[in-house]
C-alpha cells in the first residue's frame, strides 16, 4: 500500500464523525444517522461518498444553507404513498427516514411509494434499499443530481449523475444490492481524485471544449459522460421524472450545487418504491428461488480472462470485510482534511 494511505478503525472513525456533526450543532440522532452511513459508504468501497464528504456538508451547516434541525413534514399522504417535504434538513437523514416510513407502509399496504423535496445530497442509494431488503422488502431507489452531463449528442451540461439503486432480500444467500450513476461514474469520484492529486481514466469525462481528459480539475469544468451512451441518457432522464419532477423537487439545471452554491439550496428529490417481498408468493418461496438463481449464475462457466462472476453488490461485500477487518484506507490527504475541520470544533480523531 502506498505510504500516502493509512488505515483507519471504522468505530474510531464513525465516533469521530459523530463528534463533528454533533459540534457543528446537529442533535445526537442525526449525527449517529450521517456518521454510521458516511463510514457505511467507504467500508463498501464507495470512498467518494464516504468521509471525504465531511467537510462539505460541515461547510453547508456552517454557512446556513442546510439546516441543522430534522424539520421534515408530511406534504401529502394516502395509506400507500407520502411527500415528504425536507425542510432543506441534510439529505442522507431524510432519505433514512423517508425509507424507513416507505418499508413500513409497504408493510402494511404491500407496495409504497415515497417521494422527498427540498433535501440534499443523501450520500450512497445502497444504504436505504440495502434497509429494506433487510426488512424482507423489494426496493428501488432514485436521487437527482446537480447538473454535470449533457443529453446524448448535447454539449452543454443539464442532467446529474442521477443514480439509482435496487435491492432484493435473498434467502441464505447475500441479499443483491445493486447500486450506479447514470454517468459512467459518480462524479463524486472524480472530486475525491482532485482532492487526492490523481488522474482519472480516460472515458470518464471531457473538458468543456469537448476533448477526452485525464485531469479531475479539468473534468469538473466539462462534463461526465452518460453510461451506455443513449441508453445512460434515457435513465438519467427517468430518474430525474421520478425524483425530481414527480415530487416537485428542483430538477436538471435548477438544482443547486454541492460545492459551488453556498448561498442557493440544492432542493434535491429522492424516490423510494418499496414492495413486500410475499405480494405474489410466499416470502420463502421468493428467497429459495432468489437463492437458486444466485447459485446457478455462480456456475456458469467464464468467459475468457474472468476469474469470478459477481452478483450485483457482491465486491461491496468483500470490500467491506477486509475493510472491517484491516480497517479503512484513507489518504492523507483526507485525513488532513478531516483533522482540519476537526481542530475547528476541538474535535481529537484517534487514528
Amino acid at each position: 500500500m502506498a505510504e500516502s494511505v493509512v488505515r483507519v478503525d471504522k468505530s474510531a472513525l464513525e465516533h469521530f464523525v459523530y463528534s463533528v456533526f454533533q459540534a457543528v450543532g446537529l442533535d445526537e440522532e442525526q449525527a449517529a444517522i450521517v456518521a454510521r452511513h458516511l463510514v457505511l459508504s467507504n467500508l463498501r468501497g464507495i470512498d467518494s461518498h464516504g468521509v471525504t464528504r465531511v467537510a462539505v456538508y460541515v461547510k453547508r451547516l456552517e454557512c446556513g444553507i442546510v439546516s441543522k434541525k430534522c424539520n421534515m413534514t408530511i406534504a401529502k399522504e394516502t395509506p400507500s404513498s407520502v411527500l415528504i417535504n425536507g425542510g432543506n434538513g441534510l439529505g442522507i437523514v431524510l432519505a433514512t427516514k423517508g425509507i424507513q416510513l416507505a418499508v413500513a407502509k409497504a408493510k402494511e399496504t404491500g407496495i409504497a411509494v415515497v417521494g422527498i423535496n427540498h433535501s440534499n445530497h443523501c450520500g450512497m442509494l445502497a444504504d436505504y434499499t440495502q434497509y429494506a431488503a433487510q426488512h424482507d422488502c423489494i426496493a428501488l431507489a432514485a436521487t437527482n443530481a446537480p447538473s454535470s452531463m449533457a443529453p446524448w449528442g448535447g454539449r452543454v451540461q443539464y442532467f446529474g449523475t442521477n443514480p439509482f439503486s435496487y435491492g432484493i432480500p435473498a434467502g441464505t444467500e447475500p441479499d443483491i444490492i445493486f447500486d450506479m450513476a447514470t454517468s459512467v461514474v459518480a462524479r463524486g469520484k472524480i472530486t475525491l481524485a482532485q482532492k487526492n492529486n490523481q488522474t482519472i481514466p480516460i472515458g470518464w469525462a471531457i473538458t468543456k471544449e469537448g476533448e477526452p481528459t485525464t485531469d479531475p480539475s479539468e473534468a469538473l469544468k466539462g462534463l461526465v459522460l452518460p453510461v451506455g451512451g443513449p441508453k445512460g441518457y434515457g435513465l438519467a432522464f427517468l430518474v430525474d421524472v421520478l425524483s425530481g419532477l414527480f415530487t416537485g423537487a428542483a430538477f436538471g439545471p435548477y438544482i443547486g450545487s454541492l460545492y459551488k452554491d453556498m448561498d442557493k439550496p440544492q432542493n434535491v428529490g429522492q424516490f423510494f418504491m418499496v414492495m413486500r417481498a410475499d405480494l405474489f408468493e410466499p416470502l420463502k418461496d421468493f428467497k429459495n428461488r432468489i437463492d437458486q438463481m444466485i447459485r446457478e449464475i455462480r456456475e456458469i462457466p467464464l468467459a475468457k480472462g474472468f476469474a469470478k462472476i459477481y452478483l450485483p453488490g457482491e465486491i461491496e461485500i468483500e470490500t467491506m470485510r477486509d475493510r472491517e477487518a484491516h480497517g479503512i484506507p484513507l489518504t492523507m490527504e483526507v485525513v488532513n482534511e478531516l483533522k482540519e475541520v476537526g481542530k475547528r470544533y476541538n474535535v481529537v480523531p484517534h487514528f
